[in-house]
């Protein structure tokens, strides 16, 4: 859907975008991961035209440029904070930008969605940090784009409100919809996101799929016993690579060749069993990891 080809991005006589390639699938949440600074709010700026680049930006095979904004009719932004007018209110805010036919329908489904209801008529020079926030958010979605883009758009929402979105962004994606989502909560992240994009220091490391992303980090087995500490002697005496934790044994996954073995060495010394899981991979720390690897 979206073809980024040999982006570059320059501030005066600094770069700060190096040869970026990628794309975008329809229908596919993808996160934009790197440190402050790392360029992804330029990115961003670019694939919407706001900022000047060289390279080639197409949307739907529609080039973009900053005097062509034709290909970007059906996508929807939020880019850094939202900017509202204080005097209107945010039922008000979404019918100035809302467009094309049903637009007043749009607006009350949108509100109904981000779950505004509560203060839609109130003027946004009262909002609180969250409020303008899921605004801003539900400016993004009120003319039901194909693609929308969103800046750290967890920023001062409760956990509710997380959540929330969460779970309409996941709604959205299966409904056909298409996300570049930039946020320095990766636990959010990793549970939409189906690509990943690594940007460090304006250049492209890593761009993946999240489960490939996730297969890099390292991955445990959490066992509780009723003699932990036995356990974890018997273990580490065959080679396991065990630590006692507060939450029971933690056994790295590439030291065990079969699990059942190891159920079974705890079970000769009649050491009983009250829980065991594996862990998922963690995507803070594969991130971690991947820089790690290209200093």
């Amino acid at each position: 859907m979206l073809k980024i080809n040999q982006l570059d991005k320059f501030f005066g006589k600094k770069q700060v975008l190096h040869q970026i390639s990628f794309e975008i699938k329809r229908g596919h949440i993808v996160g934009l991961i790197g440190a402050n600074g790392a360029g992804k709010t330029t990115i961003m700026k670019a694939i919407l035209g706001i900022t000047a680049f060289d390279g080639d930006i197409q949307l739907d095979d529609q080039k973009i440029t900053v005097d062509n904004h034709s290909a970007l009719e059906h996508v929807g932004a939020l880019i850094e904070y939202p900017g509202l007018y204080p005097y209107l209110t945010g039922r008000e805010q979404l019918l100035l930008f809302a467009n094309g036919p049903q637009r007043h329908e749009r607006v009350n489904q949108t509100i109904e969605e981000l779950h505004l209801a509560a203060y839609a008529d109130v003027k946004t020079k009262k909002y609180s940090l969250g409020m303008r926030q899921k605004l801003g958010i539900a400016l993004a979605f009120v003319n039901r784009p194909e693609l929308v883009i969103l800046d750290e758009p967890m920023n001062g929402l409760d956990p509710k409100a997380t959540m929330a979105l969460r779970q309409l962004i996941i709604r959205k994606r299966d409904e056909g919809t298409t996300f570049l989502i930039s946020s320095h909560i990766l636990s959010e992240l990793q549970k939409v996101a189906d690509d990943v994009i690594i940007i460090d220091q304006g250049r492209l490391i890593i761009d993946a799929t999240m489960s490939e992303l996730l297969k890099k980090s390292q991955t445990y087995f959490w066992i509780a016993t009723d003699q932990d500490e036995l356990a974890q002697k018997l273990l580490a005496e065959q080679g396991y690579v065990v630590s006692n934790e507060e939450q029971g044994l933690k056994i790295s996954r590439s030291s065990i060749s079969s699990i059942n073995d190891l159920l079974k060495l705890l079970w000769r010394k009649d050491i009983v069993i009250k829980d065991i899981k594996e862990t998922q991979g963690d995507l803070e720390k594969s991130l971690l990891d991947v820089l790690a690897s290209t200093k």
